[in-house]
């Protein structure tokens, strides 16, 4: 099976097509950024259309997104260009390819401050910034293509991923630095704000389940662990983890749209009693591997 990845250079893609690879699939990564196999911006749709369409490949999985909060405030004309049209362009491509699968990240973002919890799939939605709800439109052109173009698609709404290769300015990068260095470990919102930490294979793992499994299709599933845990004590396990001696230090939000605390987890019996998924590297674990890959950094 050829697999085309969208945002294949990021932190989730580089993960997933590394995964794949391992398990025998063929992966063609497209990404804006150097050294993906085709570099493309996914806004524009004649570039797409060009490079894209003459392409082989059986599956779309679509990763590529501004997933900056605070960029997404600063210029959201620039957000919503690439995270709706953007996947309203990779809609079009799938449509025209009739691939088997389109599997799309989406963000428990969706979610916003959610109305109930744990939070399922039914919750409704309540969207905060301007990438909470470019999230939400590229589900609803899911959607259309689904029901207007017969897209085979999956949808799985993430919890907070973390794993080697994140983005070195979200919490849990920052939090494991600060300790390997014993430097002070900053908590924005003084880490009130309540997810669901989950290592990134456990992602891979239902990507793939999604691949193999006909039962995945038409399907919007939550992705996580099912459990809970804040931004404090998420760096305070580090900090024990590391045996540091770095001091919490507790800062106000990033933004005013922050400001309430997001307390946000999921309820997985959706995604446990249709493709059988249960994590596969448990949040402590997670932890352990992503810290030996910073120490590894820092020290070489």
């Amino acid at each position: 099976m050829r697999v085309l990845i969208t945002g294949s250079q990021g932190f989730v893609g580089r993960n997933l097509s590394s995964y794949l690879r391992e398990r025998g699939y063929e992966v063609v990564g497209i990404d804006i950024a150097d050294g993906a196999d085709i570099k493309l911006d996914i806004s524009d749709h004649e570039k797409c259309v060009k490079v894209l369409l003459p392409l082989e490949f059986d599956v779309v999985v679509h990763l590529a997104a501004i997933a900056n909060i605070p960029k997404s405030l600063e210029d959201p004309h620039r957000c919503f260009e690439v995270n709706s049209f953007g996947t309203l362009n990779m809609l079009e491509i799938a449509s025209r390819k009739n691939v088997k699968r389109f599997i799309y990240a989406s963000s428990a973002n969706v979610y916003g401050i959610p109305l109930e919890l744990p939070v399922r799939e039914t919750t409704p939605p309540n969207p905060r910034t301007p990438y909470d709800y470019s999230k939400l439109i590229s589900e609803k052109l899911i959607e259309c293509y689904s029901r207007i173009r017969g897209v085979k698609a999956v949808i799985f709404r993430n919890w907070k991923l973390f794993g080697e290769h994140d983005v070195e300015t979200t919490a849990i990068p920052r939090f494991i630095k600060a300790c390997l260095r014993n430097e002070p470990l900053t908590l924005y919102n003084e880490g009130k704000d309540v997810t669901d930490p989950t290592y990134i294979l456990n992602f891979c793992y239902a990507v793939e389940l999604a691949l193999e499994k006909d039962e995945a299709v038409g399907e919007v599933f939550n992705l996580g662990t099912g459990k809970k845990v804040s931004i404090r004590e998420l760096a305070e396990k580090i900090r024990q983890l590391t045996g540091s001696s770095s001091e919490l230090q507790l800062l106000p939000p990033r933004t005013e749209a922050e400001r309430e605390p997001m307390k946000s987890y999921p309820s997985i019996e959706k995604i446990r009693r249709i493709l059988r998924y249960e994590p596969i590297v448990d949040f402590e674990e997670g932890l352990r591997r992503t810290i030996e890959f910073y120490r590894r950094k820092l020290d070489s």
